[in-house]
């Protein structure tokens, strides 16, 4: 019996090996939509800023992304209110598309 279980420990850590990396895929997935949505709220209030300053809110809201996320970005503005939709980067689009964050900021008009 003893001879029987040699390997056991070894074919079970192997078989554990795809359960690991799915569970530290998931952790890095929800890093990146925090991560995004700390950029988005970011943004907004960029855009706000830059309304209330009297320049391009959109504009404003865009210089405020890195460089990967501003083709991600959708940016909307309405009267004082300035909205940001960012999709984090994912492996999946389908995914990107369900994890989208949203942020908005608002300026009262002078």
């Amino acid at each position: 019996m003893r001879y029987g279980a040699r390997g056991q420990a070894t074919i079970e850590a192997i078989a554990l090996v795809p359960v690991i990396v799915a569970v530290g895929l998931g952790i890095l997935q929800l890093l990146a939509v925090g991560h995004a949505s700390v950029l988005a709220a970011n943004a907004a209030e960029a855009g706000a800023l830059a309304l209330a300053a009297g320049a391009d809110a959109r504009a404003g809201a865009r210089q405020a992304l890195p460089g990967w996320s501003r083709a991600r970005a959708r940016v909307e503005v309405h009267g004082g209110r300035v909205a940001v939709r960012l999709r984090p980067p994912s492996p999946l689009r389908a995914l990107a598309e369900g994890l989208e964050v949203s942020a908005a900021a608002s300026v009262e008009p002078p």
